[in-house]
């Protein structure tokens, strides 16, 4: 009976012992944690590139609308309007490959289930005549002389968003090595500075991220010049 209560006790002091031991060492290891945590001190800093840039492309529609009682008269109307719209463009240096036509949309109004049967025209129809080039210029040029159309009875209609003129900038990749690295340098910068004013060391990057390019007008009135912009996120080790 002795041995038995002896052999107990032992092995009620010998775990009583390892738990004292686990929690010990729980305490140092979670201790170690808190102190190389704490001596990993980062700061995560953003830097800026943007760029003004011209446009390379432009996409021009030119759309008028004519209505007429007879269909055939109609069709024949637009394509001798078709005609002056496209001599209006040669005229004005742009070669037949900029320019394409495209099918017009001819409506028969009577034939509407919704639209007013006492219209005065029955047929409407209308057409767009499509530039594509990569002269901005020339397209800007012609645009101000668009009113030479009108003159002539061709009534043109105005930049809504179905024929608004679109100004491309397609050489982004050109830019983006010197704007990723101008922007990871202006990043160095700013935690070059926080480093300074904290009185500590700026060491070398722990993560870095790259943010989208974005392309934009640089305002309503100058769509041919585009805003170029990058942001880069930077994560940087600090040391005293």
């Amino acid at each position: 009976m002795e041995n038995r209560q002896h052999g107990a006790g032992a092995a009620f002091t010998l775990g009583a012992l390892l738990c004292a031991g686990f929690i010990a060492l729980g305490y140092l290891l979670a201790n170690g944690i808190v102190t190389i945590k704490a001596l990993e001190r980062t700061v995560t800093v953003k830097g800026l590139s943007e760029r003004e840039v011209p446009t390379d492309v432009a996409i021009w529609p030119i759309r008028f609308t004519e209505a007429s009682e007879d269909l055939n008269q109609l069709a024949t109307l637009i394509q001798s309007k078709n005609h002056q719209v496209m001599e209006f463009l040669r005229a004005n240096g742009f070669k037949d490959e900029e320019i394409s036509l495209s099918p017009p949309a001819l409506i028969d109004r009577k034939a509407q289930g919704y639209g007013d049967q006492n219209v005065g025209l029955r047929f409407s129809g209308t057409s767009t005549i499509n530039v594509y080039t990569v002269d901005v210029d020339k397209v800007r040029a012609a645009m101000g002389k668009i009113v030479e159309l009108g003159k002539a009875g061709i009534a043109i209609s105005g930049q809504d968003y179905e024929v608004r003129t679109e100004f491309l900038f397609t050489k982004l990749n050109d830019l983006k090595p010197q704007m990723i690295e101008e922007a990871t340098r202006n990043a160095r910068d700013v935690a070059e500075k926080f480093a300074k004013d904290s009185q500590s060391t700026l060491g070398k990057i722990k993560t870095a991220s790259q943010g989208q390019f974005t392309i934009e007008n640089r305002d309503s009135n100058t769509p041919h010049i585009k805003k170029v912009r990058v942001v880069s996120t930077v994560e940087y080790y600090l040391s005293d």
